[in-house]
């Protein structure tokens, strides 16, 4: 209990902190701690000018991570991600290769509007958030730990995007929808942000009590019912469940784990030492809404995937 009561503190001070310095969006904030404390990866959606860039900056320097930044555009290479290999010449003349490492060997990385660049450098992420390594030159290449991904995404809708693949978006445990600020804390942001500037954000955590709390997450118990919980809303989300009709398709056992993980990173979260039924509703949307799609006949009728998930969530009871 101990060791619960000091990193459920910690992961409290973090949450605060980022509340003082990005305002208006606590339920954003809430599930971007939750996906790194569950150990996953986390899709920020939203339109430009939402903080989304400022968040995930703030996150890196609160939790105490290494950070590096990567905008994505059209013309971004593989290469400028991972690193690349180049020929040198010694003094005596000799030539042989030497590895350059890329941004992505640090232990948050900021992938800032991944959807505007093609889906080749996409794709060059995949290996590096399932197996924390990758592979350049054929030789594999393990990243820091912890390794986490922090992408921000503009609605597809947007001119200059590129979807991204059903195989990439299943290795985010949460897709974060960050909508716009109510009036007050709009209020507050322009009274904190356009007059003298802000006090600088100082770490409250450090990678290893990252680390620690990603392990105490996983030892939390969890009770059958959850369990069930999760299953069932999992296998509902799918073409052959409940809602088949409406469904071309849904998410597979990775969105059972990542739920199962999530739900117990936000009862460490809100200070329990095991996820509620509560949870399980509190983050369905976030782990569902990026692993499933309606068939055009249900989007015809008018049915969207917030609104169907929204019905699963209702059958948990």
């Amino acid at each position: 209990m101990e060791r619960f009561d000091r990193l459920a503190a910690a992961a409290g001070r973090a949450r605060t902190a980022l509340g003082e310095h990005v305002f208006g969006q606590e339920r954003v904030i809430e599930e971007v701690l939750i996906a790194l404390l569950a150990g996953g990866h986390g899709l920020l959606v939203g339109t430009p000018g939402l903080a989304k860039t400022r968040l995930v900056a703030a996150t890196a320097t609160v939790l105490g991570l290494s950070e590096r930044r990567v905008q994505f555009t059209p013309d971004l290479m593989p290469s400028d991600i991972l690193g690349a290999e180049v020929l040198e010449e010694t003094g005596s003349g000799k030539r042989a290769f030497r590895f350059i490492a890329g941004p992505i060997f640090c232990q948050l990385l900021m992938a800032d509007e991944i959807n505007r660049a093609s889906p080749r450098t996409q794709s060059a992420l995949l290996e590096a958030m399932q197996e924390r390594q990758v592979t350049v030159a054929g030789e594999r290449r393990v990243l820091p730990e912890p390794f986490h991904v922090l992408a921000t995404q503009n609605p597809i809708e947007q001119e200059g995007t590129y979807p991204l693949p059903e195989a990439q978006l299943d290795r985010f445990l949460l897709q974060i929808d960050v909508d716009y600020p109510d009036l007050d804390a709009e209020r507050r942001m322009l009274a904190a942000t356009t007059g003298k500037p802000e006090d600088e954000l100082k770490a409250v955590m450090g990678a290893a009590d990252l680390e620690d709390a990603q392990a105490l997450v996983r030892d939390l118990p969890i009770g059958e019912r959850v369990v069930d919980s999760i299953l069932a809303l999992v296998r509902d989300a799918r073409p052959g469940g409940a809602f088949a009709d409406r469904l071309s398709w849904g998410p597979g056992p990775r969105a059972s784990q990542a739920l199962s993980l999530a739900v117990r990173a936000r009862a460490l979260l809100h200070g329990r030492t095991a996820p509620e039924m509560e949870d399980v509703a509190a983050l369905a949307a976030p782990v569902l809404r990026h692993r499933l799609a309606l068939t055009f006949a249900a989007r015809a009728e008018g049915h969207t995937v917030p609104g169907v998930i929204e019905e699963m969530t209702a059958r948990l009871g």
